[in-house]
């Protein structure tokens, strides 16, 4: 089932457009108790912004879609405030329509999903760990891949579009490299081997390119200190001990921030969804789990 997500100014008005078009979309108890006004109240108030339609057939493929307000979309894409819609963008997706050149802002999520990443993994590792460690970062906490998940799902992510990730993520990795943060070398099985600087200043460049709402928690956590950036204005610098200090805070954060929200999410799709595609997508979704763990 291919997912998408569209990024519209007014949910409650696309949502009445739409249940004139596309009514058997949605589930009917929806329609009968409150229609565009109650899907998105239960997409805002219980979910994280996003109503999904699934299982929707269109041009004979079963289809996903979500419908967020694009103001929310951006907030998450830069702030990680939910950490939903962004952990989703640091995986390769096709950008079919633009208006707000998102691509451009999502620059902002991978170089931040990179960061995080480095600081999570050793001193040593290959490409192939890197963009693992980056796609499971979304994953963290979510309860859901305790059972209704493939236990291999990042793992088949990566590989299955490893040369995507490769274009992604090459200019961010190009200056760390610059930055003499990231060296590369090649092994015999053309695998690329990555070596990176773990210490204090090459953490604290990490922490920095951090998204703010995650910076300045683990300010409140580690403590901080005002400077003075290269363009003469006082940023907030958070003040760590170590890497691996900055590191298990970091994903401390971040498990929290994707447990509430995949928590939060998985409530109002059910409720959503209706009794009969609740049903089927959770049944779906349990089966790919039970056979990535027998």
């Amino acid at each position: 089932m291919t997912d998408y997500i569209i990024g519209v100014s007014d949910p409650r008005q696309w949502h009445s457009e739409n249940l004139k078009l596309n009514k058997d979309h949605y589930a009917s108890c929806l329609i009968r108790l409150g229609g565009a006004r109650m899907i998105t109240d239960i997409a805002n108030d219980i979910g994280v912004g996003v109503h999904f339609n699934p299982f929707v057939s269109c041009n004979n493929k079963m289809v996903k879609y979500g419908v967020v307000r694009m103001h929310d979309l951006i907030q998450d894409i830069l702030g990680w405030e939910r950490f939903y819609l962004s952990g989703r963008l640091q995986k390769p997706v096709n950008i079919l329509m633009d208006n707000l050149d998102i691509k451009n802002v999502n620059s902002v999520n991978l170089k931040a999903a990179t960061s995080a990443a480095l600081l999570l993994l050793p001193s040593k590792f290959t490409e192939e760990d890197l963009y693992a460690k980056i796609c499971s970062l979304s994953y963290t906490g979510d309860l859901r891949m305790l059972f209704a998940e493939d236990k291999n799902k990042v793992n088949k992510i990566v590989q299955g579009q490893f040369h995507l990730f490769e274009e992604m993520y090459k200019p961010f990795l190009e200056e760390y490299e610059a930055k003499n943060l990231l060296r590369f070398s090649l092994a015999g099985d053309k695998q690329v081997n990555i070596l990176q600087d773990c210490g204090l200043s090459a953490a604290s460049t990490l922490v920095s390119s951090l998204p703010s709402s995650i910076r300045s928690e683990m300010a409140m956590k580690l403590g901080d200190k005002r400077i003075l950036d290269d363009s003469g204005r006082v940023r907030q610098q958070v003040v760590i001990g170590s890497k691996e200090q900055a590191a298990e805070c970091m994903k401390r954060l971040v498990r929290r921030k994707v447990m509430f929200s995949s928590t939060r999410q998985a409530v109002a799709g059910l409720l959503t969804a209706g009794a009969v595609h609740g049903v089927r997508y959770v049944a779906n979704k349990m089966h790919k789990a039970w056979k990535s763990w027998v």
